[in-house]
This record gives structure tokens, sequence and C-alpha cells, in this order.
């Protein structure tokens, strides 16, 4: 205990607490104490204020999801006021070598120590520092390795159609582990009428809103510590898409119809799910798996059925950028909060902004409708406003000195070339000529 100096006790001590999963927060209760333990410890080394960091229960260290408490501890030890950063292990600090590593450099500049139930590691130390390093190195190659094994046993289960995924209301899993249709006949009615009302009107839109116009609820599976149960909700646009695109209602098994992705933000790694991929880049699908709740749904249909929702919303969000309304995607309905539609009329020059939130998502009626034309010209007023002065022939002659630099620096790539070789590349009198080779 040697590495705990009089300057480490008269600074603070702060245990960081973190659990990677809201179930492990749940159920593992004895980690909990364990790390919540570590303040006695400390004040038991002779630390009189000893603060607790858990913001981060429940968050994964693998350095994919932000981490408050994390951030909160680093920008702690950047202060100078940290004596020493108390965890029972190294994985509970980070699960990725970047934020490990920049943690242990931060606490060799400002002389932190790093204590654990193994002992005392000063980072201004070689052989702390290695040891330290290793014990991120491992951490990191642990949780991929624990990440490879379950994906893995996962996917052989999915093979033989036995994985019990969370099913739609509709079916449920029997204790032989085979996929069963729901006994409640109320129920299965329910879902067949989807389908069925679907065939005969041919839009989702309008079987939702003959549903809402006779008050007919449709089934919604909602967890439940004792077990799955039903509720009986009014319907919404995207609970009817949900049941015509489900494979499993054409008695079909799938696994792995979504994908994760990540992207990096601010320098930062940040991983989305829930991407859908095609279906015949599905990880698993096994036809005839189980009875097909309506007889004459096939998974042709449920195919079909996919692809016209996914383009249609595919289409809708892709297009709404290419108008020219100067207030496309910033106003919203002030009755419901909801964010109003772009509409154009006539040749595409009248913009309207409509609020169809409610009827789209409940099938209930437009809030308001309104013109763009002079709403448009008053927000440009007030921009005018704010401007001001000669901020805006400021503005201009930037932009003219950026396009002549960019003139200028293509200038000495277009004086190589002479007027034959002009004509020779360009017979049809084309005004630009390709970039000409440059002798390095």
């Amino acid at each position: 205990m040697s590495k705990i100096t009089s300057d480490h006790l008269r600074r603070r001590a702060v245990v960081y607490v973190r659990q990677s999963t809201p179930m492990q927060v749940v159920h593992n209760l004895e980690s909990q104490r364990r790390q919540y333990g570590l303040a006695d410890y400390a004040r038991g080394l002779g630390f009189n204020d000893v603060v607790t960091i858990d913001d981060d229960l429940g968050k994964s260290g693998s350095g994919l999801v932000e981490r408050p408490g994390f951030q909160r501890l680093v920008a702690e030890v950047c202060g100078g006021q940290i004596g020493a950063v108390l965890c029972i292990e190294a994985s509970r600090l980070a699960r990725n070598g970047r934020d490990w590593h920049h943690l242990i450099e931060l606490c060799g500049l400002v002389g932190t120590i790093v204590i654990d139930p193994e002992g005392v590691y000063d980072p201004r130390l070689p052989n702390d520092r290695l040891l330290l390093g290793l014990k991120g190195t491992m951490n990191e190659f642990e949780v991929h390795l624990f990440r490879q094994r379950s994906l893995e046993a996962m996917r052989q289960k999915a093979r033989r159609g036995e994985f019990q995924c969370n099913l739609p209301a509709g079916y449920c899993w029997a204790p032989s582990g085979e996929i069963e249709t729901d006994p409640d006949r109320r129920v299965q009615q329910a879902i067949r009428s989807v389908f069925e009302r679907f065939a005969a009107l041919g839009s989702a839109r309008q079987v939702l809103m003959e549903f809402r116009s006779q008050g007919i609820q449709l089934p919604v599976h909602h967890p439940d510590p004792s077990g799955s149960k039903v509720e009986w909700r009014a319907p919404v646009y995207h609970a009817i898409l949900q049941v015509l695109v489900n494979p499993v209602f054409a008695g079909a098994y799938a696994f792995g119809k979504t994908e994760s992705r990540t992207t990096v933000v601010d320098g930062r790694a940040k991983k989305t799910v829930g991407h859908r991929k095609p279906i015949e880049q599905w990880s698993v699908l096994i036809k005839d798996h189980h009875t097909a709740i309506s007889p004459g749904t096939s998974l042709n249909e449920i195919r079909r059925y996919s692809v016209r929702t996914i383009s249609c919303v595919r289409e809708h969000s892709e297009s709404w950028p290419r108008g020219h309304g100067l207030l496309t995607g910033l106003l919203r309905c002030h009755r419901c909060g909801r964010m109003l539609y772009t509409y154009y009329s006539g040749r595409g020059d009248l913009v309207r902004y409509m609020c169809r939130g409610l009827r789209i998502v409940h099938g209930g009626q437009s809030c308001i409708s309104f013109a763009g034309t002079k709403p448009e010209q008053r927000v440009v007023t007030e921009i005018l406003r704010a401007v001001g002065g000669s901020a805006v022939e400021a503005a201009l002659q930037a932009a003219k000195r950026a396009t002549n630099q960019e003139q200028t620096r293509y200038k000495p790539f277009r004086s190589n070339w002479s007027k034959r070789d002009i004509r020779r590349a360009s017979p049809s009198g084309a005004t630009n000529p390709p970039i000409p080779r440059i002798a390095w």
C-alpha cells in the first residue's frame, strides 16, 4: 500500500459502478453489492471523501453507446481533484481500448492511482502501466469472444427452428418448443381480418381507416414478469404494416431479418440496430415451419407486402428534400406536436404545409393546413433583419472570393492544354476538357 501517498489521500476517491445490461441490473444484485462496497474499502484505505458514480448502470462498455458516468469520471480526473479510481475489475471501467487507454493516460498525467480488489496500480510506473494495458487488451478481446460464442449458439439453434424469439400476437410457444396458434379464437380472427381486408381494399391505410371507423381493436403481446399476455388496443398504421410483412403469419420461421450498423460520429463509433435486410439475406428462413394463421397467406404474399410497403416508405422519405420549400422539416403542429408535411401544387411552384401525422398513424382527421408563401416570406424578412447591416454583402464577397480561389487553383492545369489538344479531345465542341496527366 506504499503507492497510496498523503497527496492521494488529500484528494477525492471515486468508485465507478457499471453493469452491462438492464437485465443484469435487475438480477445480478451481488455484483452491485460488491461494486458499491468499494466505497467502504476506500474509506478503510484512508480516503475521507469518497464519491460513487453509478450513472452507467445497464450500459455496455464496448464504446458503442454513450456513457455519461464514464465521461463524468474522465472530466473529474482531468480536473486533478481525484486521487484514486476504484472498480472491482478493469472490465467495469471499459471494454474497449480507446476508453481504457485514454483514462490510464490521464491518470498518469495527473497522478491518479487505480485500485481494484487485487491491488493498487500507479500509471506513472512502467510495470503498473504495462499491467494495466494488458488488462485492458484482455477485456477488449474477452467481450468479442463472448459475443461470438453467444451469436453462433443462437444461429445454430435458429437453423433448427428452435430458438425462441418473441412471437407476435396470434402465436405462442408450446411446452414442446414448437410454435402453436393462439387458442383464443378472437385473437385469430382479428389477425385474419387484417389480411382479408387488405386483400379486398389493397391498401394498409384503407384497412386502418376501416378498423378505426368500426372501432375494431387488434391484439398486442404485452411483456409481463409472469409471462406474455395479450392486450387489445386501437390499431395504428405501424401495427397494420407489422402484421402484413411478418413471415410468422405465413407459417415460416425467420431469424436474422435485421442487422446492426456502426458509423463514426464525432470521432466515436455509434451502433444502430433494427435495419431491415432483404428476404434473400435473412440468416434463417424455414418455410412451412408451423400452421399459417391465415390459410390463404403464403410467403410470396408476405414478400410482396413487404416490398410494396418498404418501397413506398423509402420513396416518401427520400423525396421530401427535393422540393424548394424553405421550411421543410422545420415546422411542427401547435395542436399535436407532429412534424408538418410539405406538398406542392400547380406546376410545383406553390408550397403548402399540412399536419397529417394524426391521420396517417391513427386514422384521425388532419389538424391544420396552410399555404407556405406568407410564412416563408416572414421568415426570410426576419432572417435578413437579424443579419442586418453589411453582413449580407460580406457573405457575398466571401462567396465570390472562394470562387476565385477555386478558379485560381485549377488555372495551371488548364494552361497546359493547347487549342489543338482541346479540339482533339473535344471534337463536338465541349468546353470542359478532361484534366491532363501530370508528370511527377
